[in-house]
């Protein structure tokens, strides 16, 4: 079905930060499979993972204990801070669980019989019914109504539309760290660390999307991590497996143990392959300090585009943190900007009109990163001299 508005390339091999088409011509990724690839492509570690399991057995269910599932979840409870793990295939499928976790929750614990969950503008949580109604962008909503009863809008950033939108009833609060489809919006401190004292003193979960932002891309292995937070749900993916589809639903024991036997599942979640490959990435994300390196590589970035930014040309901002990062254009250009990217053999994203989006693999070399962002560069240029 015509679900996607493809480039013109297909690709058959990879090796970290390089990718090959169908006709042999080589490129560099700065885009990482939209923050998939986190540890590039074809890492051997990554392989061999991949390999071994599938020699051994893919699925048994949910109806049986996955021993991979289990380490999986002792791993991811050890980086959280003790919070517990249901496993599923994407990211809006963590969302979904989220959201059922959220409203069960209210509904044994504060006797909230109707409970309301609020969202962010221009977020972006994933396209399945639930999780599309608290993506709080009408693009993406249209045609697609009605959609899911009991969401509450505010404005990212603003602690008093927030405030202003909970009330008894409000369940949850669900926010990105970094509004990613949104066009890289970080949150600020203060508002990020406001919204999470109210929901503690007003009895109110929050969910953090850390689907784009989680396994070290930001600097930290969470991007919450950051504002010295400690959310109550978490949601993962992209990343998580390297490659292989993966959703994980995080929540402190308190909340979690809402959950019984009935209430959620799902038939691929967390099988043998998915929980294997998680497993090897995020082994390797430790042993290679990778979240240390995105943070460094994150600098370097960031110092290229300050001075493209001072040359005051068709650069004129930038935000984002670590391998997670933005380049404000002063018109709207970003898809002439990709495509010339693409022409020149580089993979980048024109998430907004007006904005280019980077998420290169964590593993990237530097001489990768820099000849992409010098092609990045020629890029623009020429796209300034059409104007």
């Amino acid at each position: 079905m015509a679900t996607y508005a493809r480039r013109p390339v297909a690709f058959v091999r990879g090796k970290n930060a390089r990718l090959w088409d169908t006709e042999g011509r080589e490129y560099i990724d700065l885009l990482s499979g939209l923050a998939v690839c986190v540890l590039g492509h074809a890492h051997p570690r990554l392989t061999r993972a991949i390999r071994a399991q599938a020699g051994a057995l893919l699925h048994t269910s949910n109806l049986y204990h996955i021993p991979p599932q289990a380490r999986l979840a002792e791993k991811l409870a050890q980086l959280s801070g003790g919070m517990q793990s249901f496993f599923c295939n994407s990211g809006a499928e963590a969302m979904e669980a989220a959201l059922k976790l959220a409203r069960k929750w209210a509904k044994h614990h504060r006797g909230i019989a109707d409970p309301e969950i609020v969202c962010a503008y221009n977020s972006f949580h994933g396209r399945t019914f639930g999780a599309l109604t608290v993506t709080g962008q009408p693009k993406y909503q249209k045609d697609f109504e009605p959609l899911l009863q009991g969401i509450r809008y505010a404005e990212f950033n603003n602690l008093e539309q927030f405030c202003g939108g909970c009330s008894e009833r409000t369940a949850a609060v669900v926010l990105e760290v970094i509004q990613g489809e949104g066009g890289v919006i970080p949150a600020t401190p203060q508002f990020l660390q406001a919204v999470a004292d109210l929901c503690d003193n007003q009895q109110v979960l929050l969910i953090l999307d850390e689907v784009q932002t989680g396994l070290g891309r930001t600097g930290t292995f969470f991007a919450y991590q950051h504002y010295g937070i400690t959310p109550h749900i978490v949601t993962l993916a992209k990343g998580l497996a390297g490659g292989v589809p993966i959703g994980a639903l995080l929540a402190q024991p308190r909340v979690a143990r809402v959950f019984q036997p009935g209430d959620h599942a799902s038939t691929f979640g967390g099988n043998f392959l998915a929980s294997a490959a998680a497993l090897a990435t995020l082994e390797v994300i430790e042993e290679q300090r990778l979240p240390e390196r995105a943070a460094r590589l994150g600098r370097r970035i960031e110092a290229r585009l300050d001075r493209l930014i001072a040359a005051a040309g068709l650069v004129v901002g930038r935000r984002g943190r670590g391998l997670m990062q933005a380049l404000q254009l002063a018109r709207p250009v970003a898809k002439a900007v990709e495509e010339q990217c693409l022409a020149r053999r580089l993979l980048v994203n024109a998430v907004r009109d007006d904005t280019i989006r980077i998420l290169p693999p964590l593993t990237i070399p530097v001489k990768d990163l820099d000849e992409g962002l010098d092609i990045l560069e020629q890029a623009i240029l020429a796209v300034t001299k059409e104007a």
